[in-house]
């Protein structure tokens, strides 16, 4: 498909919009090789300013031509300010260009193609008030009444978190990029272990990255609020390294009495003594995530472990004193239809979780997945919808709210992802990293620490390599950009 527009800045919007209904389509501007003038197919998106913001789009697919004018108020700011602005009024005339050829395509989200739709509500109720802020989610950004009411639910949970944050206080990641199998799914930036995987320079560098960060912290001032390990998979680590690398970060940091979770994820590399290990070093939030209960689509996605080791994996961390475990499911996976999303939350609501993330498949160009799509029967957008509603409707019988969002791009149905909490288990961590509410300080392979100015209104990021080698070559590079960029 061709797009031709004079504000080719806005050329990655504009596409995210058009794959809202053509989710495979591959598309070129002019200039990119392969663009042919000639294919049929073409979308045509025009901005002009003349007193307000104006936006044509015309949309030429299978034989119809489909047309809409965008026309918002002209908002007088800053660079950044007008630029926004534009580009909200473009991708609004696309979407509403589009929506007219697939009157009856499912777009819950609207034109809204962004990771995080709760904080723009949030931004939108700061600045316009609570009315105009809701009027704007349906009649703007055409976002459906059910996914409103959804970000507003989320809003009301986290304002009390967001507003009890100090101004001195941060989050804390910790990073191990490492797997026993890769998920078909998958597109992180991890690496299977193996016998041959050198763990020991990976964790030595690891620490000496805590230390640093630690130590730049101290000397600005800083105070964790929550840490977190993730991965991968933590749990990769025997109980001797884990044992090793959490003392690291009890000495480094002031973790007594803060919100500590390890994604111990995969049931396959779980067991007492490492679980053991946790409990003494503080950590008080653990997730088990089967994905799914059907052993079937367990092994074709490549997880080593079946829905019983689940069970016993959760059983036995509950016994050990846990009492806040996560577990995540994912709506969307192949061959699964509704039967199969029943069978696996009737399974999770037996074992009484204290959070349940449902998740939406989103095919990643990285992933295996992807790379073979035609091998693969996976479920409809209206089965994938009706997937995350008993998700939710599971979380309610388990007296769970919806605490935390977020959205990917490439997911089944323009959908989400969503984190449930029974009363007192919400996981801070989770919501200053999503909401971009605070500054995370990340420690490892591919993780990435971002410093949060004026509440969220300016964001720098400063990615560690994903590669371990480079990684363990650049680490005191890398932390002379972080104490350059703290030290602002």
């Amino acid at each position: 498909m061709r797009l031709i527009t004079n504000r080719p800045e806005f050329y990655n919007d504009l596409c995210e919009e058009i794959r809202l209904f053509l989710p495979r389509e591959e598309i070129l501007i002019e200039g990119m090789e392969g663009f042919d003038p000639c294919d049929e197919s073409c979308v045509t998106a025009d901005f002009s300013e003349d007193g307000a913001f104006r936006s044509r789009t015309v949309f030429e697919y299978g034989g119809g031509r489909f047309e809409y004018t965008q026309e918002d108020p002209y908002r007088e700011g800053s660079d950044v300010i007008e630029k926004r602005y534009a580009k909200r009024c473009m991708k609004s005339s696309v979407y509403r260009a589009m929506r007219k050829a697939f009157p009856d395509r499912l777009i819950p989200w609207g034109s809204l193609t962004g990771i995080r739709p709760t904080r723009l509500l949030r931004e939108l109720i700061r600045t316009e008030g609570r009315d105009e802020a809701m009027r704007q989610m349906r009649e703007v950004f055409d976002v459906s009444e059910s996914k409103l009411w959804l970000a507003d639910e989320i809003n009301s949970i986290q304002l009390p978190i967001l507003s009890g944050a100090k101004p001195n206080e941060f989050g804390v990641y910790i990073g191990i990029p490492f797997c026993r199998t890769r998920c078909l799914y998958c597109s992180f930036a991890s690496q299977l272990r193996t016998k041959k995987t050198d763990m020991a320079a990976y964790l030595e560098a690891l620490k000496r990255d805590i230390e640093l960060g630690s130590a730049m912290a101290r000397a600005h001032g800083l105070e964790p609020r929550s840490f977190y390990m993730g991965g991968g998979t933590p749990t990769i680590l025997t109980a001797d390294e884990l044992d090793g690398l959490l003392g690291c970060i009890a000495l480094n940091y002031d973790t007594a009495g803060k919100e500590f979770t390890v994604e111990a994820g995969r049931p396959d590399t779980i067991t007492r003594e490492k679980l053991a290990v946790m409990k003494e070093h503080g950590v008080n939030r653990v997730s088990v995530n089967p994905q799914t209960m059907c052993d079937r689509t367990l092994r074709l996605v490549g997880r080593d472990h079946t829905a019983k080791d689940v069970v016993e994996c959760f059983e036995m961390a509950r016994s050990m004193g846990f009492d806040s475990i996560n577990m995540d499911l994912i709506a969307g996976l192949p061959n699964e239809t509704e039967r199969e999303m029943e069978e696996s939350l009737e399974a999770v609501k037996a074992l009484s979780p204290d959070c349940l993330t449902v998740h939406t498949l989103a095919i990643k160009r990285a992933s295996r997945l992807h790379e073979h799509m035609d091998e693969y029967r996976l479920p409809d957008v209206e089965t994938v919808e009706c997937m995350v509603e008993m998700g939710r409707e599971a979380a309610r019988d388990m007296g769970m709210k919806p605490y935390y969002m977020y959205r990917q791009k490439y997911m089944a149905g323009n959908l989400e992802n969503v984190g449930y909490s029974a009363p007192g288990s919400v996981c801070v961590y989770n919501i200053d990293m999503m909401e971009d509410s605070m500054s995370i300080l990340a420690h490892g392979a591919g993780a990435m620490t971002k410093r949060v100015f004026d509440g969220g209104g300016r964001i720098e990021r400063i990615p560690n390599p994903k590669d371990i080698g480079t990684y363990i070559d650049k680490l005191e590079s890398t932390q002379a950009q972080r104490e350059e960029l703290f030290g602002l």
